[in-house]
């Protein structure tokens, strides 16, 4: 008499795909963001104010659930990032983007996904299954594609590309070390003293936010505390709560999604009309994404054929 295994769960995935989802919705939204907020806030006094708004919020959540410290192996992972990621790259990737257009921002930080893949396997030991490489390689070639339709004429610096270059590597650096973190703390720690680090960092531009704050309309100052809310604390929790469930690799593959979803939520919120060439260069964003999260199922045997083969297995050794 022959016992099936029971299935298992597939909640954990599925909760993890939810919360890439959220960040990759959230990131886009972000952009929209940045655009408003930096027509009235350099990108220092941009960066601070964000991670402040966000620090607000993640302390006053850890707070409510009565979250301690992190671990003391997680401190040096939370460090790296919250420098890299949460200050660094905030800093120069809104800098980059006064020096070059929408395209060309979106076509350099898009490196960032490729260089997670290549860190996470040289690092923390990562495969790097074909499907992975697949998916990414179609998803950049749609980066691409968008940078390409968004670029405008005469709107991009070397200064700009290599600035954007820099938040990529920043960005990427930020993720591989952020994994190990997860392993000895949990998402919303390593997320709040991440933001922590990244707010410190960003301490010298107090005075241009005190400045900037007093003449920025209402509207600017209200998208700055959106993106340290939603697209900081809640998204860069979100993020890390998937993280934790998969490789470096497959969740920088996932952001390959955020080209797409900006591309729409122009179109909504801005009444940007994309074109046929930017339309499809999202779509193959998504497609990428797609192939690079899929996995090969195994087939299964039936078992009239399991119970063959132990037969045969029987009368062999009989």
């Amino acid at each position: 008499m022959s016992t099936a295994r029971p299935a298992p769960s597939r909640r954990p995935e599925v909760l993890a795909a939810g919360a890439a989802t959220v960040t990759v919705v959230l990131w886009a939204s972000a952009f929209v963001s940045i655009r408003s907020a930096g027509e009235a806030y350099s990108p220092g006094a941009l960066a601070l104010g964000r991670l402040l708004s966000g620090v607000l919020t993640l302390g006053v959540i850890c707070l409510l659930r009565r979250e301690g410290l992190p671990a003391r192996p997680a401190w040096r992972g939370i460090a790296i990032s919250g420098l890299l990621w949460f200050g660094f790259y905030m800093v120069v990737l809104n800098w980059g983007e006064q020096q070059v257009d929408a395209g060309t921002a979106a076509l350099v930080v898009n490196v960032g996904p490729i260089l997670i893949a290549l860190l996470g396997a040289r690092l923390l030991g990562d495969a790097l299954p074909p499907r992975l490489l697949a998916g990414m390689a179609v998803s950049f070639a749609g980066a691409v594609t968008v940078g390409l339709s968004m670029s405008g004429e005469g709107g991009s610096s070397l200064f700009g590309v290599v600035l954007c270059l820099l938040a990529a590597v920043a960005y990427a650096g930020g993720v591989v070390a952020q994994k190990p973190a997860l392993g000895h703390a949990s998402a919303l720690q390593v997320t709040t003293f991440g933001c922590l680090v990244g707010a410190v960092l960003c301490l010298p531009f107090t005075g241009q936010l005190v400045t900037e704050a007093a003449d920025a309309p209402v509207s600017a100052t209200l998208n700055m505390v959106y993106l340290g809310v939603f697209p900081t604390a809640l998204a860069f929790t979100t993020w890390a709560y998937a993280l934790a469930r998969t490789t470096a690799g497959r969740m920088g593959a996932t952001t390959y999604a955020v080209p797409a979803l900006v591309v729409l939520m122009s179109w909504l919120a801005l009444g940007e009309v994309p074109g046929l060439l930017t339309l499809a260069g999202g779509a193959l964003c998504l497609a990428g994404v797609a192939v690079s999260r899929s996995r090969r199922r195994a087939r299964a045997a039936a078992p009239d054929e399991v119970t063959e083969s132990r037969s045969e297995n029987a009368s062999r050794s009989a």
